[in-house]
């Protein structure tokens, strides 16, 4: 695990790990594909907690047929709450308040410097982490931690599922902090009831189901 405040070498290693989850945490195609030799070549001088990982989930990509990757994102992605890639459902829900916390990853992306597409929504994890890695370490570092018992969360249940996706969450995880005593807290609360709920009828607010999906966040 990295230190609470990461050296200069050490952010530029996280940078790296997390242009290459980012990458990977998109939807699957022939174009992910072809960054794969870059995607190894680029991951080989960052430490074994997150390039070991990565490694073996490009293992995966390579040996697995593209339609089979397509099926197995939208099935993981798009069909398992517990498997959200929308950082502010864990913390918000169907809630009121997400719209909030999605102005407020807005705000840091324009503050920035950053304008997103229209199509693109703010707390998809691997817009984060292209943020982090390619705009600003520092803020988008902050907007991981700031999710960080969200993120843990999205890991346990990749885990559970035994899915392959699960290395890419640990290589994120393995450039964040250990959980603190009120994240691990956070953490046990969203494993045994799940998000807020109060539902607003208003998209880009409802549960995942109900959300743009892949199509419109990272493809």
């Amino acid at each position: 695990m990295s230190s609470a405040r990461p050296s200069g070498r050490e952010l530029r290693e996280h940078q790296v790990t997390w242009q290459a989850a980012s990458l990977l945490l998109s939807y699957p195609d022939e174009r992910l594909l072809g960054y794969a030799r870059l995607l190894r070549a680029a991951i080989a001088n960052v430490p074994d907690g997150q390039s070991t990982p990565l490694a073996r989930f490009l293992d995966h990509l390579e040996a697995t047929p593209v339609l089979e990757l397509a099926a197995d994102y939208v099935s993981t992605f798009d069909h398992q709450r517990r498997c959200c890639l929308y950082l502010t459902y864990y913390a918000h829900g169907d809630t009121r308040k997400r719209g909030m916390a999605l102005l407020a990853f807005k705000n840091a992306y324009r503050n920035a410097g950053l304008e997103l597409d229209t199509d693109e929504l703010s707390d998809h994890l691997a817009v984060v982490l292209e943020f982090a890695a390619t705009t600003d370490a520092h803020v988008g570092r902050q907007l991981l931690l700031d999710h960080r018992a969200g993120i843990e969360l999205l890991r346990l249940a990749l885990e559970a599922a035994s899915s392959p996706y699960a290395d890419v969450l640990r290589a994120v995880t393995a450039t964040l902090p250990p959980l603190a005593g009120n994240e691990r807290d956070a953490v046990a609360r969203l494993a045994a009831d799940g998000p807020p709920v109060e539902q607003v009828g208003l998209q880009p607010f409802g549960p995942p189901d109900l959300m743009p999906q892949h199509e419109s966040a990272r493809r």
